[in-house]
């Protein structure tokens, strides 16, 4: 084989090996996470996580609101454990009430977590980008069908089949409509509030320049 022949090879064969590296390269570096579509898992988790804040604050509303009008401050968590107990809480002797108050509490921070799901999700899904007033809108609307749901809907057969009692429903009629109204806007504004603490990020590796 002439010289100028294998000369013609081995500047292909450079070639070639350049093409490959390119491709290792490439093939090897690092590429960020970018969601193709509408990030549903994730919105479903920082919802359950934000919901903490919308619970906490209806929670504080509805404690100054019945200290305001002379009733006990916990009233509010009370009515609602008569849900797995019937209106026997009422009767509770002081040492098991004061328990059964705190569970009651660790409860309804835990359904105000899985509230926040549905409600993050409308947030993101038909508000992402949009004004605060915007959402406090969808929050407003979602909060009403969330209130009408689970206390017309759900409570309203749930809780005497559960509880074993007649048609009687206590959550349904112990707490005045205008209470689980303000309860679940004051939830749902401040899960429109606390939007851009659950907002999606993609990671950005940071290279240093030299």
């Amino acid at each position: 084989m002439a010289t100028n022949d294998k000369q013609a090879e081995l500047a292909e064969l450079r070639k070639r090996v350049g093409e490959l590296e390119s491709q290792i390269a490439g093939e090897t570096e690092h590429r960020p996470f970018r969601p193709t579509g509408y990030y549903t898992a994730y919105y479903a988790m920082a919802g359950f996580m934000l919901g903490i804040f919308g619970a906490m604050a209806s929670l504080l509303l509805n404690v100054v609101g019945s200290v305001l009008t002379g009733r006990p401050p916990l009233e509010l968590i009370r009515i609602y454990l008569t849900f797995p107990l019937g209106d026997r809480v009422f009767e509770l002797p002081p040492e098991q009430d004061g328990l059964m108050l705190a569970i009651g509490c660790c409860l309804y921070l835990g359904t105000g977590m899985l509230l926040g799901i549905p409600l993050y999700l409308a947030l993101t899904r038909w508000g992402a980008g949009k004004s605060l007033f915007v959402k406090l809108v969808i929050a407003t609307i979602v909060s009403l069908a969330i209130w009408l749901f689970n206390f017309y809907g759900l409570l309203t057969w749930l809780q005497p089949a559960v509880v074993d009692m007649s048609e009687e429903n206590l959550i349904v009629n112990l707490i005045p409509p205008w209470v689980a109204v303000a309860t679940h806007l004051v939830f749902g504004w401040t899960m429109a509030l606390v939007y851009p603490l659950g907002d999606y990020v993609p990671y950005e590796r940071v290279t240093e320049q030299k």
